[in-house]
């Protein structure tokens, strides 16, 4: 093997010549490639230097492959053979071990949109119920969430509410409340989506907007139920939504083949009684279909789209006229402006008429007639209608309840109806001052009495038995609750007391 000094490059007298590369250094300038030129004698290397190694050319690249190189699958056991499979290497990830069986794919989640055609079950109330439980408290939030989902997704639908969205809001829950507790009266609960269904009409809602609702009411349970959201609650609330809005659609529906959505009312005339409360009578523009008992909602000019619940004080009457009494009270829009702004000329928009207190006529029960306030506006209807029922003949009692003797301001009227009927007895009651007008009125020929004193619901109480009646309640919530516990306790059963609270 040669030694590195027999590597040396000579050149020299009787040597070849290298031709010059161009671009390195030692080509003359403006030589042409390949052109022979005269190569400068290189100097003798020092013996201490290190000798040149010839620099070693690079392998060739090869190109980078098209197709990843092909791996050989592993070989499997043959599957003739029988025998157990080995265990995996790693039990925590056995995807790894090609012998462990393949694990089965995992189903996707079921569409809560597919499963919500079938009718709630017992379990799904119980989930609505203690969703609703969580966001009751929340209630004013929540709502107000929701809308906001409905006015920003749908703008179009704002028109249908008023400007102003607070009792709304309100009425939304109570809805819902109302709807998840009724579950156990189907009955009960059709009749009060049917009437829901209907009085929708007067806002101007169609059947498409049903899909939009339900999908942002979804959305804002889901936000503040909390922890009690689950896909298996919010198939519950489908659900029910479902079958709450087929009712609502099918009466709405049913209803606009009979009905319009709305009638106009002409006041002809207003009577006040006293500081804050009114007599209004309405004359319909076309037939106004109702019994007594029950009660409509009325929008003013004044107010658009702002409807308030009056029940009609008088039964249906021949010239089909419509009376009423409001009350004005504190932030109240509409009964403000009933009673004082409203006059002779001026047009309303009334509802069609609602509620279930009124009187079975294949039951001739005596009635026990309890009302406070403008809540005896429905029961005077009620006095009409079965005193002119002269087959029936029932006894009516009515015990009409207020703070002071000034209020009780239907008191002249009924008494009235007293002298000339003689199965009515009314027992005024004042809970406040200003006794001492004697304004009892009883049957006829009966000495007048004075007004009982004390809170209503305790002198209903005090004058019972009232075994066998039908009681009939209107007024302030608080005083209907208290009249419902007390003839509970005196034994009235709950199927013959009736009221309109939960309606409204």
């Amino acid at each position: 093997m040669k030694s590195r000094r027999t590597l040396l490059v000579r050149t020299g007298h009787g040597s070849a010549a290298a031709s010059a590369v161009p671009g390195l250094p030692g080509a003359a300038p403006g030589a042409a490639p390949g052109a022979a030129q005269a190569v400068r004698p290189v100097p003798p290397v020092p013996p201490d230097l290190p000798p040149v190694v010839a620099p070693t050319v690079p392998p060739a690249v090869p190109p980078r492959p098209v197709d990843p190189p092909a791996v050989p699958a592993p070989s499997r056991p043959d599957a003739a053979v029988p025998g157990p499979l080995p265990e995996p290497l790693f039990t925590s990830a056995p995807g790894l071990n090609w012998a462990v069986p393949a694990l089965p794919p995992v189903p996707p989640a079921p569409d809560p949109r597919a499963a919500a055609g079938l009718p709630p079950t017992a379990r799904d109330l119980e989930l609505i119920r203690a969703s609703l439980a969580v966001v009751e408290p929340v209630a004013d939030r929540a709502t107000a969430h929701f809308y906001a989902l409905i006015f920003l997704g749908h703008p179009e639908v704002r028109a249908l509410f008023p400007a102003a969205m607070d009792v709304q809001r309100d009425r939304l829950f109570r809805a819902l409340l109302t709807a998840a507790r009724g579950a156990g009266d189907p009955a009960g609960l059709r009749a009060y989506l049917r009437a829901l269904g209907c009085a929708h009409r007067r806002y101007g809602t169609l059947t498409g907007h049903y899909g939009p609702v339900g999908e942002c009411l979804v959305a804002a349970l889901a936000r503040y139920a909390g922890s009690r959201w689950s896909a298996e609650t919010e198939l519950a609330w489908r659900r029910a939504y479902r079958l709450i809005s087929s009712i609502m659609i099918e009466a709405a529906e049913e209803d606009a083949r009979t009905s319009p959505p709305w009638w106009q009312g002409e006041v002809v005339a207003h009577e006040r009684r006293t500081r804050d409360v009114a007599v209004l009578t309405v004359r319909p523009d076309q037939a106004y279909p109702y019994r007594a008992g029950q009660y409509t909602s009325l929008e003013t000019p004044w107010w658009p789209r702002v409807w308030r619940h009056f029940s009609f004080a008088s039964a249906p009457r021949p010239d089909g006229l419509l009376t009423f009494h409001v009350k004005a009270v504190q932030a109240g829009w509409v009964s403000n402006a009933l009673v004082h702004r409203a006059a002779p000329g001026d047009v309303l928009r009334l509802g069609p008429a609602a509620g279930g207190m009124t009187l079975d006529r294949a039951d001739g029960a005596d009635l026990l007639l309890v009302g406070g306030g403008t809540g005896i506006a429905p029961l005077r209807a009620l006095v009409e209608e079965a005193l002119e029922d002269g087959a029936a003949a029932r006894s009516v009692e009515v015990f009409y309840g207020a703070r002071r003797a000034e209020e009780l301001y239907e008191l002249a009227g009924l008494r009235e109806l007293a002298e000339r009927h003689g199965r009515l007895a009314v027992r005024p009651v004042l809970s406040g001052s200003g006794y001492g007008a004697r304004d009892g009125a009883g049957p006829a020929g009966a000495a007048a009495t004075g007004p009982l004193t004390g809170e209503l619901p305790e002198a209903v109480a005090r004058f019972g038995p009232w075994t066998g009646r039908t009681a009939y309640l209107a007024g302030p919530p608080a005083m209907v609750r208290r009249t419902a516990e007390a003839l509970l306790r005196a034994g009235l059963p709950a199927e013959r007391i009736r009221h309109d609270l939960a309606a409204r």
